[in-house]
């Protein structure tokens, strides 16, 4: 999970693409960065660190021109050094900056042909470098072909290659300097990618982010989501250009953007964040009232803060009072996101405060988005204990989370999820809590899936372990499990190629 942005501006973009990156630091924690162009010289910051720390005031200042990117990231793969903060640069054929979000499941593979056979260095164990050579061999391949200047018709032509040579999960934007910025989203549509524009009165601006939320807050009007392998160029005169570069497209977004990723504001294949994380409460709510008719729970609570409209709709379901009784630090980063287990239980200490008022004598029912390695529900039930909860439910408004997740999400190695090779009884026991109530996937999908959409189906391969793009082998999973895994993340960073090296063969 990263979030990525491209703006084309009448004015200087930097300032711009820094406030959207702050919008959607929720994406990536780790490293931040931000290329622009005047159309003849490039200005660049990336380092590690949120997007404040990275880009102070003066910095991004100082970074000119109308036309620019940029990314925030959280490692999925790759080390996490600076060197892996995007966006990355390459001054051949022409200048050019990439900024991914995704994740290529044949990395390995294809890092050996940029390499050996395309003759182009690579730097880092980042995928997203090896995409960013691809498409500057394709395009540098195109255009000498053609015998002319780049034109739109040699950057779709680059973008088709990559399309037939990538495999995985990317949602893409690009500045090519001194010709425009680009944006491609993977044929299956997996990472969310969102094109809007706006008037002004030197003409009209335009903008793609990860998110619509982004796109919002910077009065830009939000025209579509960019399609399922589809590549939409704006060139230096603001010309738009698009073109469909896959033709074997399915729409499958990733469902665990709408449980836990988005921002509740966005809207992602038009379907609005908030209003299925509402169903998700109405859903589990029905479900609730089958098991336990007749209940005696005092208080519906969410676990802050992507469980609130959740929790809110499932409370107003089953009849009970809804109550905030967990109090978040907001400085605190979100806890998924954190590289290690030994920083993700010092965060959920000092993140969650219980008000012991609204705990003391009650049947408490809480609400959790999502129940990942359970560390963060296992502290909370023993706090709900110790502020005098009489007793403690738990309920998901996802299903139980057994399977790794290889298109940009770090869902840890199988045997840190808590529900890998266990039922919710066992669950229930590991959390210390009375009772442990998953989300059914199919109510899940009915949360999600609107008349509104063209989404076909959703990604859902942490629930129920399908990989829409295939080619995802039991060989490259169990090297998957050994660099997930916390002991490995203390001990080294690894490298992307080690991770993709028993999928290279394939």
């Amino acid at each position: 999970m990263c979030g990525v942005v491209a703006i084309f501006s009448s004015q200087q973009s930097s300032l711009e693409i820094y406030e959207a990156l702050s919008i959607l630091q929720h994406r990536g924690q780790d490293a931040a960065g931000i290329v622009t162009s005047d159309g003849q010289r490039v200005y660049a910051r990336t380092g590690r660190g949120l997007a404040r720390d990275v880009l102070p005031g003066k910095i991004v200042c100082d970074l000119k021109g109308s036309m620019g990117i940029g990314h925030v990231r959280y490692p999925t793969a790759g080390g996490n050094t600076h060197a892996e903060a995007q966006p990355f640069y390459v001054n051949s054929p022409y200048g050019i900056a990439l900024a991914h979000n995704g994740n290529l499941i044949n990395a390995h593979k294809l890092g050996e042909q940029v390499f050996w056979g395309n003759r182009r260095q690579i730097n880092t164990s980042s995928d997203s470098e090896i995409m960013l050579n691809v498409f500057a061999f394709e395009l540098s391949t195109t255009v000498r072909k053609s015998g002319g200047n780049l034109k739109p018709k040699h950057v779709f032509k680059a973008v088709k290659k990559i399309f037939e040579r990538c495999q995985g999960a990317f949602a893409v934007t690009v500045l090519i300097v001194g010709y425009g910025i680009l944006a491609f989203r993977d044929k299956h549509g997996i990472r969310p990618l969102v094109y809007g524009a706006r008037e002004t009165s030197k003409g009209k601006d335009f903008a793609f982010a990860s998110e619509s939320v982004a796109l919002d807050t910077l009065e830009f009007q939000v025209e579509r989501d960019v399609m399922p392998g589809e590549a939409i160029f704006i060139d230096s005169k603001g010309n738009v250009h698009s073109h469909q570069c896959s033709n074997d497209t399915y729409s499958t977004p990733c469902i665990f953007e709408y449980v836990y990723l988005a921002r509740p504001d966005s809207m992602i294949d038009r379907i609005s964040v908030y209003k299925t994380r509402l169903r998700m409460g109405e859903w589990l709510g029905h479900r609730f009232l089958e098991l336990f008719p007749n209940h005696e729970i005092d208080v519906v609570m969410p676990i802050p803060d992507t469980s609130r409209p959740a929790a809110l709709q499932m409370a107003h379901t089953i009849g009970v009072k809804y109550r905030e009784g967990l109090i978040k630090n907001r400085y605190f980063d979100r806890t998924f996101i954190m590289p290690s287990q030994d920083q993700r239980k010092y965060s959920v200490r000092h993140k969650l405060n219980a008000m012991n008022l609204e705990f003391e004598g009650k049947n408490v029912l809480l609400v959790d988005d999502s129940i990942v390695r359970g560390t963060t529900s296992k502290q909370i039930v023993a706090r709900a204990r110790q502020a005098g909860a009489k007793s403690v439910y738990v309920t998901s408004a996802s299903p139980p989370i057994r399977h790794p997740n290889v298109y940009g999400i770090d869902i840890p190695s199988r045997s840190e999820l808590i529900a890998y090779k266990r039922d919710s009884e066992q669950v229930c026991k590991k959390l210390g809590a009375d009772f442990v109530l998953y989300q059914r996937l199919e109510d899940l999908k009915k949360s999600v899936l609107t008349t509104n959409s063209d989404v076909d189906a959703f990604e859902m391969s942490v629930f129920d372990g399908k990989y829409v793009t295939g080619n995802v082998t039991s060989s490259y999973l169990n090297q998957l499990e050994r660099t997930r895994n916390d002991k490995t993340r203390r001990l080294e960073s690894g490298t992307l190629f080690e991770l993709n090296r028993a999928a290279g063969a394939n």
